[in-house]
């Protein structure tokens, strides 16, 4: 696969053995992080920022993905002028086999208990 992201706008990961789990579990502890991740976990492909329906201000959401970023979770790249993000699940089932896994199903069970559309 050919890589499409904008040279020149390369946005700081963690390495994967810099990726600590409570970055991690702290990043999936935000309610609309949780959805952001849940989202793009259901997708299994890239999506942009403006993919994403939250309810919080511009700079509210760009916070949210930067933690989310900056854990280990997404990686973010630009592509034309879009941020594309995409879930790290290799890296995370790597690191940390079945949690990933686990939350996501957590959460599911947990939306379906409290009525909540997703």
């Amino acid at each position: 696969m050919t890589d499409t992201a904008t040279p020149g706008r390369a946005l700081p990961h963690p390495d994967r053995a810099e990726i600590r789990l409570e970055a991690v579990l702290h990043a999936l502890s935000d309610p609309m992080r949780l959805g952001i991740v849940r989202e793009l976990a259901a997708a299994e492909a890239e999506l942009s920022c403006s993919h994403f329906d939250v309810p919080v201000t511009k700079s509210t959401t760009t916070h949210h993905f930067r933690v989310l970023r900056e854990s280990g979770v997404i990686r973010q790249v630009y592509r034309g002028t879009a941020k594309m993000n995409a879930l790290r699940r290799d890296d995370l089932d790597g690191l940390f086999p079945g949690l990933l896994d686990s939350l996501l199903a957590a959460a599911d069970r947990q939306s379906v208990r409290l009525g909540d559309a997703g």
